[in-house]
């Protein structure tokens, strides 16, 4: 039968004056202290607890007197421990140098640090958030250094990007363009021949379907329909891939995030733009046959020779113009928002949402300055 060998004794400075039972004592008076150790800790004991009157901060000192200490055993280190702890976390300066030579590193090593009283940190100064009008001139100026560098042969924009974005934002847009413009284009024409049905004056149908639908509303419609379509898409496209790092990345391969995301996507709204403006205005003015000729029995060849004698002017032009503007402006607000979206799921979201908003606001001011220097100039 086996038997755990016993602790060993460790001889102390006094080792040879006394075997005597184990003592111990605090003396001391004000912040002067002093715990006195004598005879044989051989057996598990507790050191007594320091007197009450003993100041617990950093004003007090405690020093050791190991001088009649004659043999003490490792279970010792611990009981000293236990009643050092608190005195060390409140800042009682403790004198080692009269333990024994074993029990100094030992307990310099694990007493605890005195307990730091935490003070309120000084609140941190955020910079101040950019302005937005600054972000956009930066984006602006940004895309027209990516445009410059495509004049010269010299971007890194792919072709087959270009032709993708083509594919998603014109033949994918176009039923809904032709829904849209076609009920739009109802109303206009049914409003605008009940009004002139008073006055006799149904042949002048075409006229108010073919100015104001070609003119205006053809490109309004498609710029609304792109700015919920497809500026959406392009905010949480770009603002995904920014929150998932990918823009990052492609900004630490040398790889210019404006002529790689943004460039395609607004060269393909500029092309599918007036096309669908095209489009919308072909919708309108077919549906405006449909109700002269059905509904106010305007005869379908002098509806189509007055619509063709109203095309001859600046009208398709300025259509179409209207059209790859809105376009543009839709691209530059989805871009925009996503290059500049938060790194959050919630942040990608109002990303999406300020690129409708801001596409339609865009549009609404552009419509406004259109018109206005349009009619200026008699166009």
């Amino acid at each position: 039968m086996s038997h755990a060998l016993p602790a060993p004794l460790i001889s102390g400075p006094g080792a040879d004056r006394s075997t005597a039972t184990a003592h111990s004592r605090w003396e001391g008076d004000g912040r002067q202290w002093r715990l006195l150790l004598s005879g044989a800790w051989t057996a598990e004991a507790e050191l007594p607890k320091p007197p009450a009157e003993l100041p617990v901060d950093e004003s007090t000192q405690v020093g050791f007197d190991t001088s009649a200490l004659s043999q003490w055993r490792p279970a010792f280190a611990a009981s000293l421990w236990q009643a050092l702890a608190p005195l060390a976390r409140g800042g009682v300066q403790l004198d080692l140098s009269g333990l024994p030579t074993g029990l100094q590193p030992l307990l310099t090593l694990s007493l605890p640090q005195p307990e730091v009283p935490r003070t309120k940190a000084a609140p941190v100064e955020e910079p101040a958030p950019e302005p937005e009008w600054r972000k956009t001139l930066v984006f602006v100026g940004e895309l027209l250094g990516a445009l410059g560098r495509l004049a010269r042969g010299r971007s890194a924009m792919r072709l087959s990007d270009w032709l993708w974005q083509i594919e998603q934002t014109g033949p994918r847009s176009l039923p809904i363009v032709l829904l849209v413009s076609t009920l739009v284009g109802l109303i206009v024409a049914y409003m605008g021949a009940e009004q002139l049905q008073r006055f006799g004056a149904q042949s002048f149908i075409a006229n108010l379907v073919t100015i104001g639908v070609v003119r205006e509303i053809a490109a309004l419609v498609v710029g609304i329909v792109l700015a919920g379509r497809v500026g959406a898409a392009f905010a949480a496209q770009i603002g995904s891939m920014r929150a998932g790092e990918e823009i990052d990345a492609l900004t630490t391969l040398g790889v210019d995030p404006v002529e790689h995301l943004v460039l395609p996507r607004m060269l393909a709204l500029l092309v599918t733009g007036p096309l669908l403006t095209l489009c919308a205005g072909a919708a309108g003015l077919g549906v405006g046959l449909g109700v002269a000729v059905g509904l106010y029995d305007v005869p379908a060849m002098a509806y189509l020779a007055t619509t063709r004698e109203a095309l001859a002017g600046w009208d398709l032009f300025v259509g179409l113009l209207k059209g790859s503007v809105y376009a543009v402006l839709v691209a530059l607000a989805g871009c925009r928002q996503g290059l500049n979206a938060g790194r959050s799921a919630q942040a990608v979201g109002e990303a999406t949402t300020a690129a409708v908003v801001q596409a339609i606001v865009w549009m609404v001011v552009a419509a406004s300055l259109l018109t206005v220097i349009f009619q200026r100039l008699g166009v």
